[in-house]
């Protein structure tokens, strides 16, 4: 479950900008996960839930927010949204798509108690 590496990954960068910035804890931390990535919501949540414990970020809430898969086709040259990372172009029907969106997985904010 690389989930749990992910999350205490996640935990040090929160903690040590909270550190940073001097603060009290940790409030929200937002995460922004591609569809295309490889990386399961809510095995994300159990896991930071767990590794937060004890630390600045104990009490963090964590919001996730989607953010959807899109490919550039090969053939036509066109975007089309894809759900999975093996797709196929809604305008020409190619199966040569390269994704172009929602592999990513980014700390979009981290709000803190100061």
């Amino acid at each position: 479950m690389h989930e749990l590496t992910l999350a205490e990954d996640l935990i040090q960068l929160v903690e040590n900008t909270a550190r940073r910035e001097q603060a009290r804890g940790v409030k929200t931390v937002v995460v922004e996960i591609g569809r295309l990535s490889t990386v399961e919501p809510d095995a994300l949540r159990f896991a930071f839930d767990e590794v937060k414990r004890g630390g600045l970020a104990a009490e963090a809430a964590l919001r996730l927010i989607d953010v959807p898969g899109a490919g550039l086709c090969r053939a036509c040259g066109k975007t089309s949204p894809m759900d999975e990372i093996y797709g196929t172009c809604t305008h020409c029907g190619s199966p040569c798509l390269d994704p172009v969106a929602g592999q990513e997985m980014r700390v979009k904010e981290i709000e803190i108690a100061t």
